[in-house]
């Protein structure tokens, strides 16, 4: 079940904050009858009646997409640039959970479900997120064990890292590598290896969890299968701290 200002707001006709006023206003029934309780638990298949109005609610969808450069992980933007969402043919409103920069490739995923995009991106869900990457310069050993341990950032430690180093370039002053993170700050990767002078200068996410993008060029995507959605689900929650 679902709290009533909640399935409101995902059927699209107005805000979670608005659906609360709108409650708080007697304007919302359920099954027949008014309610002004805000934490009232809908159960599914309830009939929902806003301003005497009935209300659809969405089908939950799950996409996985390889993200392609120069898109925007949004649902707008102001200086019109591709977004993330023009890509993928949906009736539902789908919003990109969690954000992959402008020029960062790789997995990610789309969905309508907000439950779902929280459990993938909150803080103290500690799912693994695997790149590669090319940095400006060459790693040294040392900058991997401290990356590895952790190091304070912007005034909060990160949670200990897996770095495998693919190839190092003397000639063009380039490292290759993998990186593994267990958290998502914003651009954590990049200012990871910024902190020790490291440009980055080309990132792809290449797994989430357990999930790859192997079979998917850049640019294409597919709806999760129910058990990919279980399985996440369930391993966000095991490493919950």
């Amino acid at each position: 079940m679902d709290r009533l200002q909640k399935v409101i707001a995902e059927s699209g006709i107005a805000s979670r904050r608005k659906a609360e006023e709108l409650i708080a206003q007697g304007l919302v029934s359920v099954d027949g009858k008014i309610i002004t309780e805000m934490g009232f638990q809908v159960k599914k298949g309830a009939k929902i009646m806003v301003n005497n109005k009935p209300i659809q609610r969405e089908n939950k969808v799950y996409f996985v997409i390889n993200k392609p450069k120069k898109y925007i992980c949004s649902n707008s933007d102001e200086h019109d640039r591709p977004i993330i969402t023009d890509l993928i043919e949906s009736q539902e409103r789908i919003f990109p959970v969690g954000r992959l920069d402008y020029n960062t490739t790789g997995l990610l995923l789309v969905t309508n479900d907000g439950t779902f995009a929280n459990e993938m991106t909150h803080p103290r869900f500690h799912l693994a997120k695997l790149y590669d990457a090319d940095l400006k310069g060459i790693l040294s050993t040392e900058h991997i064990k401290m990356i590895e341990k952790g190091i304070m950032l912007e005034g909060q430690m990160t949670l200990p890292a897996k770095i495998r180093v693919t190839n190092k370039d003397f000639n063009k002053n380039q490292t290759t590598l993998d990186i593994k993170i267990f958290e998502g700050r914003n651009h954590q990767v990049k200012k990871l290896f910024e902190y020790f002078g490291y440009e980055v200068t080309r990132l792809h996410r290449k797994q989430f969890g357990f999930l790859t993008i192997n079979d998917l060029a850049g640019g294409k995507y597919r709806k999760l299968k129910p058990y990919e959605v279980v399985r996440l689900r369930k391993m966000a929650n095991e490493d919950e701290k």
